[in-house]
């Protein structure tokens, strides 16, 4: 796992900046009711994404785990960041109107994850929203292209599903009273990966998948270094969102 606290500083730069921050932030805001009054942005980061929920009449608080990101979130929302754990949230029943996870629940395993998912139920008023990305992990094959075509059946046949999964999101949700009422996307604008860059990552025990796939994984290797522009990015990523709706009655 990242050590985050490390990261924090460059964190931004090394993950699309503002170009990237912009487009998220506008995904979310196409799905967020207009009458959301009071937001929380869970696992907020640097709070580049969070700044930019602000509206008139809406406040927007964030938080974080990590000490190092929520320092850096401070100052650009000044006394509205917490530092404070997804599965413990510090805050009241039924308190906020919107509950935002960008980039969350992939990072968990499947018991913390879904305890993630019911406190932010537990947090939303009724007729809520909840906005959560899916399957991150897939983003980069849902570009298209010469890379993702060669790593895609490689990383399928020994790839774990992900917490983050479309299908287990939304059962667990609809468990706590949330169904899907809209989706969304938007691009990892400045994150798409040369060929290059994907060998030396797969090669380097990067991800967790490429470890299991022994002669799979040296093979496309092989193939990775045959593609032409070896320092040449390929499309940027396409992440999905989902906005869940809790019923009027209770997020539960």
């Amino acid at each position: 796992m990242l050590d985050y606290d490390r990261e924090a500083d460059r964190y931004d730069a090394t993950r699309g900046g503002d170009a990237r921050a912009a487009s998220a932030a506008a995904a979310v805001r196409a799905l967020l009711p207009a009458d959301t009054a009071r937001l929380a942005d869970l696992a907020c980061g640097t709070g580049i994404v969070t700044v930019r929920l602000r509206e008139p009449g809406r406040q927007v608080i964030g938080i974080d785990l990590s000490s190092g990101m929520a320092r850096i979130a401070g100052t650009r929302l000044p006394g509205r960041i917490a530092i404070g754990d997804v599965t413990r949230l510090p805050l009241a029943d039924a308190s906020v109107d919107a509950v935002v996870m960008v980039w969350l629940l992939h990072l968990m395993n499947e018991s913390a994850s879904a305890v993630a998912l019911t406190e932010a139920a537990r947090v939303l008023r009724p007729g809520g929203t909840l906005l959560t990305t899916v399957d991150k992990n897939d983003a980069v094959f849902a570009a298209g292209g010469d890379v993702t075509a060669l790593i895609e059946p490689v990383r399928a046949a020994h790839a774990a599903p992900g917490t983050d999964a479309t299908g287990r999101v939304t059962d667990l949700a609809g468990r706590l009273g949330l169904t899907v009422t809209a989706h969304g996307a938007f691009p990892g604008t400045g994150q798409g990966r040369s060929p290059r860059w994907w060998r030396e990552r797969l090669s380097g025990g990067a991800f967790a998948w490429a470890e299991a796939a022994g002669d799979d994984l040296t093979a496309l290797c092989e193939r990775l270094r045959e593609l032409p522009d070896q320092d040449r990015p390929r499309p940027d990523p396409v992440y999905r969102l989902i906005r869940l709706t809790a019923r009027s009655g209770g997020g539960r």
